[in-house]
């Protein structure tokens, strides 16, 4: 995956076969559902920042293809600091620098806030809040947690790329454990975070490309 790709599928997800077979039009809505989104939406919102430790696989059962990644994000407000493989991704809310570590190149570009699939690492932990319907699936015990699962069902299904996002949350925690988006030709892009450490103190120079840190980077401006 280019680093585009890799921020978009982030974006729009944080897997298993879906237990129903509904688009978005058919999926009525969930109060109970609803109501385990609001108060995960307000905890998340109470947070000065987050930082989070987690996994990225990627499956294609057709292809009997599976790769697995591990990555870092930082959020705080429209901020953010993503690592990856190969790559950091770091936006201070209006500007995005990707660096390529392979071809120490650097990348600029404006952030996109115009599209529905804008790519903005700053809403995974909060993607469910427009843009679907949803439906919960079922409260089931992981060792000692309690996890609650929901689907996300896209309201313009035809437009996208995937067709469900699987949210899963600790109950007790009242935090995103998992999260799968579940593409249209089966491929599954399966998020699970390792470590959530929220309000952790941050520096907003985190949040913006120093050249002195690659010396003799490539630098490519894609701004118009």
């Amino acid at each position: 995956m280019n680093s585009k790709k890799i921020i978009y599928t982030v974006c729009i997800a944080i897997a298993t076969i879906s237990t129903l077979n509904l688009s978005a039009q058919d999926v009525p809505v969930d109060k109970k559902a609803k109501d385990i989104l609001d108060k995960l939406s307000v905890k998340t919102k109470s947070y000065t920042s987050i930082k989070a430790d987690f996994t990225i696989t990627i499956a294609n059962p057709a292809k009997k293809t599976s790769d697995t990644q591990s990555g870092t994000l930082e959020v705080k407000g429209d901020k953010y600091k993503l690592s990856i493989k190969g790559q950091d991704i770091i936006s201070d809310g209006k500007v995005v620098w990707t660096y390529l570590k392979d071809a120490n190149e650097v990348q600029i570009n404006n952030v996109d806030n115009t599209s529905d699939d804008a790519i903005n690492p700053t809403t995974i932990f909060t993607i469910y809040e427009k843009g679907f319907k949803y439906a919960f699936q079922s409260e089931t015990k992981k060792g000692t947690q309690t996890i609650e699962t929901i689907d996300l069902f896209p309201l313009n299904p035809a437009k996208k790329k995937y067709h469900t996002v699987k949210l899963m949350i600790d109950k007790a925690k009242n935090q995103i454990t998992e999260f799968v988006v579940m593409m249209k030709d089966a491929s599954t892009v399966t998020y699970t975070i390792k470590n959530f450490i929220p309000n952790v103190p941050v520096d907003d120079t985190t949040f913006t490309y120093n050249p002195k840190d690659h010396p003799g980077a490539d630098v490519v401006d894609l701004r118009e």
